[in-house]
């Protein structure tokens, strides 16, 4: 996989940045959010796929991408199928830092250093490639606007920030409620993306004791709750609280 094209956590994460306060939206339903968003990256990839209720490493070869490719080999080292709630609802320290990291790296956000109550020091993130960002909501509208069905990708990123809770956060009040509505319905328009996003309010609402059929049976399937991802060191980020 190249590094030219932005992979889909990236683009959740972008799209989650409040561009006037620095923080992210919806913090907590985001860190799912984002494990899911590596899975459906690593399914465009070719490397994993649908398996019913559970996703499947088809292609072990590493994609070129750090994060995606712990990812993938933890995938690996299952040996089996694992369903998309046990993965999406393991612990993942780390995982939005190491993005938002990286998108610092690349020069896409800015790190404002401050202080929480003049005391615990913070680190807030403005973007700084704005036409991006940009160009990410404008792929979002023109799908939520035109009713088209939009590419696999776009389709998978309206799946997971509908499912982390941003319809309120990119189209708020009640103007912005038929956009929302529509931005729920583009869930349907990418399977692999449907079934992580319902994976993701799954593990939001607990829901995962049983396993239920596949989304596309009809059954309205999803699955439930913990593959830890790569531990990360509480050094560095967690010296310093991330604002949310």
């Amino acid at each position: 996989m190249g590094r030219s094209r932005r992979t889909l956590p990236e683009e959740l994460l972008l799209l989650a940045l409040d561009p006037a306060t620095g923080t992210t939206a919806q913090p907590q339903s985001l860190d799912l959010g984002l494990a899911g968003a590596q899975l459906v990256e690593l399914a465009l990839a070719g490397r994993i796929a649908p398996d019913g209720d559970r996703i499947a490493v088809v292609m072990p070869r590493p994609t070129g991408d750090p994060t995606l490719d712990s990812a993938l080999e933890l995938l690996r080292r299952r040996g089996s199928p694992v369903r998309a709630v046990h993965w999406i609802g393991g612990p993942r320290l780390g995982l939005r830092q190491t993005y938002l990291s990286h998108l610092e790296r690349c020069g896409m956000v800015h790190a404002v250093e401050g202080q929480m109550c003049g005391v615990l020091p913070t680190t807030r993130y403005q973007a700084t490639e704005t036409a991006i960002s940009r160009e990410i909501r404008a792929r979002l509208d023109s799908a939520i606007r035109t009713g088209v069905p939009p590419d696999p990708r776009t389709a998978a990123l309206a799946a997971l920030a509908h499912a982390v809770g941003l319809g309120k956060h990119l189209y708020p009040g009640n103007e912005g409620r038929s956009s929302r509505s529509r931005l729920r319905d583009l869930i349907r328009h990418d399977p692999m993306g449907g079934l992580v996003a319902h994976a993701v309010m799954d593990v939001q609402n607990g829901v995962g004791a049983q396993p239920r059929r596949n989304p596309g049976t009809g059954g309205g399937g999803r699955p439930a709750t913990a593959v830890p991802m790569q531990p990360q060191s509480r050094s560095g980020p967690m010296a310093r609280a991330v604002a949310h």
